[in-house]
Order: C-alpha cells, then structure tokens, then sequence
C-alpha cells in the first residue's frame, strides 16, 4: 500500500483529534475511520466519513410505515423484515464516503455503479503516481473456454514469466514517455490533458466515492462475488468488512437474503412444492427451459 506522507500525516492528525456530537454513531465504524486498509499491491480503502447506522434504518422505516411496523418486536426483526421483501429506502438514510485508491481499469468497472456521487484525482492538473498493478502470478489466467467475461487456468512457466515481463516493460515505458512528454525542461511540454493518454489501464488513481447503503449493497452483492473480477472483487471483500462493522444487523440480514439467497421463479416454486409432496419432476413437466432448469438444478446441488 502506498499513501503519501502528506496523506499519511492527515490520517494520523485526523485519528488523534476527536470531538463531541450530539449525532448517532457507529462504534464498529469509528474503529475503522481514516484508517487505510491494503487492496492489491499499491491500492487502499478507507472510510473519510458515514452518516447513520442501524438505528437510522429502522427510525426511518417507522416514520414511513408507521403502524404497519409495530408488530416487529426489536430492530434486528424490522431489518430483516425491510431486507426480505426487498424494501429499499430506509436503508437509504445510510451514507458513507469511501477513499479509494485502484487500477484505472477497475475504477472503469467501478463507475458503472452510476448511484454514487464521485471525485477522482485529476490527471489534467496533477502528475499521477508511478504506480503500477502487476498481478501476482496466480491471478494471470488463460480466457475461460465457457465464459467469455471470465477466467481459466492459471498461466504457468514460460509464458507467465513472459506475460508478466510485458506488463512491467510496457508499463515502465509508457510512464517514461508520459515524464518526457510533459517536461519543460528544454522544451515547451505536452499539456497533461494530453499526456495522460499514453498512461496505461494498470496505472493506479484515487477518488472519494460517497453511497448510501442500498446502493452500496448492490454493488457488494454484484461485487463481492465469487465471479466478479478478482481486482474489483478484493475492494469490495474489503468494504464488506466495513459494512459488517458499521451496521451490523443490516449486514447479516443482506448476508441471508442476498449473498447467500436465491431468487426464484414461479415455475422453480412450484416444481419445489410438487417435490415436498414426494412427487417427481422432469425439466419437461416443469415448464422451464433446459437453460433454466439447469441453473435450479445447481441451486438445489
């Protein structure tokens, strides 16, 4: 992980100081604020600031509900209830600032979330780091045959010592032009703006990226896991750590309904309830496509 003195410093001014407030807090995340967490070989995350925690969440609903809730006896049951049934604005009333340090080509992954409000690091005003992601040899992976968004075998001898020479060569050079580009020493220098597009997609910025908890939820669902790309997937195994943490009960209720759940469909609903009954069911009488009932069929494995 490499943070600036200066950003170094900051961290270390900001954990020393505190102050009194009158608004609710979240012990497990003031464990956690401003400190930097490693991701990869050069990036981090760190929480900047967070409004609300479980409490909020459920304050919020029972302004919105109102009576409907009354019947859910603690905090912990009406968070589980929201989450169930898929009820989304309550959890809304959570925000948290994120600053994030990550490949280029993982922040173009990352931006795809469009319900967040961003700021990333200006390449036309600053100069970026040297910094580069060169993957540890395990995660250098051949194409799937089965998957054309995904991974197959790990590269190994020969071709991944060549592979991972390309990409420290072809990266060393590229930030060698890019300082040649804008020196002005001896000539007038290219302008930033311009310059920075000879970077590569593995050279590393930064950027405050402020959420709130169900759409942060979302992109932890998608994000965090098993097959998303393993660069974005170990940022958001990272904040899953955070969140679970900040609220807890909330996280263990998204953990159980959808982490770790299943949606189905009405004909997957009913070959289940025809197969409680004892009763056997073929992909033919079940209605469902050959596609279909393989993917219910994994689920039941």
């Amino acid at each position: 992980m490499s943070l600036t003195p200066d950003q170094q410093a900051e961290i270390e001014t900001l954990r020393s100081t505190s102050a009194p407030t009158l608004r609710a807090v979240s012990e497990g995340m003031e464990a956690h604020l401003y400190k930097a967490y490693p991701v990869l070989d050069h990036g981090f995350v760190r929480v900047v600031d967070y409004m609300g925690d479980d409490a909020a969440i459920c304050q919020a609903a029972r302004v919105s509900y109102g009576k409907g809730t009354k019947s859910v006896q603690n905090d912990e049951g009406l968070i589980r209830y929201l989450m169930r049934h898929w009820h989304s604005t309550p959890f809304e009333m959570c925000e948290i600032k994120l600053h994030v340090k990550l490949p280029v080509f993982v922040a173009r992954q990352w931006i795809r979330h469009r319900t967040a409000n961003v700021n990333e690091y200006s390449a036309r005003y600053s100069i970026l780091d040297r910094e580069f992601y060169i993957p540890a040899p395990e995660q250098l992976a051949a194409q799937s045959v089965v998957n054309n968004q995904g991974r197959g075998e790990a590269l190994t001898g020969e071709e991944a010592a060549r592979v991972l020479e390309y990409l420290k060569a072809d990266s060393a050079r590229a930030y060698d032009h890019y300082e040649a580009m804008i020196s002005d020493e001896g000539q007038q220098g290219l302008a930033r703006e311009l310059a920075r597009m000879n970077l590569p997609a593995n050279i590393y910025t930064q950027w405050y990226w402020k959420v709130d908890l169900h759409n942060l939820l979302h992109f932890l669902r998608l994000r965090a896991d098993a097959h998303a790309q393993y660069e974005i997937r170990v940022y958001a195994d990272e904040i899953c750590k955070l969140v679970a943490d900040w609220v807890p009960a909330a996280y263990s209720a998204f953990e159980d309904y959808r982490m770790g759940g299943a949606t189905l469909s009405g004909k997957a609903l009913d070959v289940i309830k025809r197969m409680l009954k004892g009763e056997e069911v073929s992909q033919e009488a079940s209605g469902m496509s050959k596609g279909e009932w393989r993917e219910f069929q994994a689920l039941l494995d």
